[in-house]
């Protein structure tokens, strides 16, 4: 399977809440490379909402990234909702699908991204449903270095669990630099290490993201407020050490004016190097 090209430059996370804002002010999407969705939001939308997503997939390349597949779950993967996906690809040009290293399902959805045992046979089963879905999806999918707050019972590290299951499923990586950051303040280590770690190669592009501090030794990953200078900081090294790379800025609530988001994207384009 051939990776297929994707967007360069900077994008933003597409959301129903935009809409007004980029209506009203059309000359905002010279400012924006590419768009990123959640294929649950939109599969079998239409009316308005489907006609307003048509019409800005057809002016700017769209990436799809998931919520719901549940990679590392223990209930057998959906296979009908995949092939609602790969549909959802074709029909919008869609280069990339993407999915968190996570598991949100057993029987039914559990509407949260859980952390996954970092262990052998946990390598195994990711990496068998990852290569299931790139099956049915027709083309490699890329995983995303999820954050976590309770360590569960492992015989590996973050790093050589994220790395293995990238290995045995043949498949690429979205780099969630904030998730590194995150995950390096909450469990103490060094995030340049990890980014040293990453094969180049594999990342198709990256995530950026603001998170809230809890306490000087807890973040939490909420992608509900601005990016902060040490992460950005994170983002210039991981562009020296992995070479340019197309960025996503996420932003699910507490969404500021456009004008502001505009900026902030910006500065990723700064930090990026792009």
């Amino acid at each position: 399977m051939q990776a297929s090209a994707i967007p360069c430059g900077a994008g933003l996370g597409l959301r129903r809440g935009m809409f007004k804002a980029l209506r009203d002010h059309p000359s905002a999407l010279e400012h924006i490379d590419f768009f990123e969705v959640a294929p649950e939001n939109w599969i079998g939308i239409g009316g308005r909402l489907g006609k307003a997503f048509r019409a800005y997939s057809e002016q700017k390349p769209v990436l799809a990234h998931g919520l719901s597949l549940s990679l590392g779950g223990p209930g057998k993967l959906d296979t009908e909702f995949l092939a609602q996906v790969r549909d959802f690809l074709r029909e919008h040009n869609i280069a990339l699908y993407s999915e968190h290293l996570s598991w949100c399902a057993d029987d039914s959805h559990l509407y949260d991204l859980l952390p996954i045992p970092f262990t052998s046979d946990a390598v195994r089963h990711v990496a068998a449903r990852i290569r299931q879905t790139q099956e049915i999806i027709g083309a490699r999918i890329a995983i995303e270095n999820a954050s976590f707050y309770t360590p569960l019972a492992s015989d590996m590290g973050e790093l050589e669990f994220f790395l293995s299951v990238v290995r045995e499923a043949d498949c690429d990586v979205l780099l969630d630099v904030n998730n590194v950051y995150v995950n390096s303040v909450n469990h103490g280590y060094d995030p340049r290490q990890f980014i040293d770690a990453v094969p180049p190669s594999r990342v198709r592009y990256m995530h950026i993201a603001g998170h809230y501090v809890e306490a000087p030794d807890l973040i939490v990953d909420t992608h509900g407020a601005a990016v902060v200078d040490p992460v950005f900081e994170l983002l210039e090294y991981t562009r020296q050490k992995l070479g340019v790379k197309p960025v996503l800025l996420e932003r699910d609530f507490n969404l500021p004016p456009l004008g502001e988001l505009l900026d902030e994207l910006g500065r990723v384009r700064t930090y990026a190097g792009l």
